[in-house]
């Protein structure tokens, strides 16, 4: 049995560019962030440069990384643009086109218990929920697929397609990729299924019936369509 506390590890600190309010989340060992125009979102900025889903920061082999969710405008760390998934650093200065965010590496016990009270503190989806896939860029961006059977297809729409997630895109393949559960860790995997134009998970080119198990927060590339991946939608 682990007893181990779980320990807050970053914290993110913005301007409201509505209220003009001081806004910080502290964000616990696992935890996945995201950030956008939707009030949906951890980190809600009502800002006409920010794209409804505009970024994602998740946690992965010990490390926070950002990554653009396909936003319209951008995301810059340290005045670089993003074309990959990008690992933060205490003082690294995260910017929307214009909105500017600030990633902090380390939480004082106070903070933490601050954050806790005041209900910013954001902790690991729980693996209990139902999964989902969020379509972020693309011609259904907005779109919620809710992954409920065990095993589910996705693949290019066309009149006669019989896949679980049908894409309306054309570089996307028929079928394109499988999505598969694990009922005892309620994990989810993808395989790509030798699509012509590869399945992208994070920037990476899966290999061809390799099964790759995501984590909450992953950003998911089929031709052009782009979608992020929540364990408990």
């Amino acid at each position: 049995m682990n007893d181990e506390k779980p320990v807050a590890l970053a914290k993110i600190s913005w301007l409201d560019p509505a209220t003009g309010e001081n806004k910080e989340l502290v964000l616990m060992e696992g935890a996945t962030v995201s950030i956008g125009r939707s009030e949906s979102n951890d980190i809600y900025i009502p800002e006409r440069h920010v794209s409804r889903r505009h970024a994602i920061i998740n946690y992965r082999d010990g490390i926070f990384m950002i990554a653009d969710l396909g936003s319209a405008n951008g995301v810059f760390v340290n005045d670089q643009k993003l074309t990959d998934p990008f690992p933060l650093a205490g003082g690294d200065m995260i910017r929307l086109f214009v909105p500017e965010l600030r990633f902090a590496a380390v939480v004082s016990d106070e903070e933490q218990a601050e954050a806790s009270r005041t209900g910013t503190l954001v902790v690991p989806a729980s693996v209990e929920g139902r999964a989902q896939l969020e379509v972020t860029a693309g011609a259904q961006e907005g779109a919620e697929f809710a992954l409920v059977n065990e095993q589910m297809i996705v693949g290019r729409a066309t009149a006669n397609a019989t896949w679980d997630i049908s894409l309306q895109d054309r570089a996307v393949s028929r079928p394109h990729a499988r999505l598969e559960h694990n009922a005892e860790s309620n994990d989810w995997a993808i395989i790509d299924l030798g699509s012509a134009n590869g399945t992208l998970v994070n920037g990476i080119v899966l290999t061809p019936e390799r099964p790759y198990v995501l984590n909450d927060g992953d950003v998911l590339t089929l031709g052009e369509t782009m979608m992020l991946f929540r364990r408990n939608g």
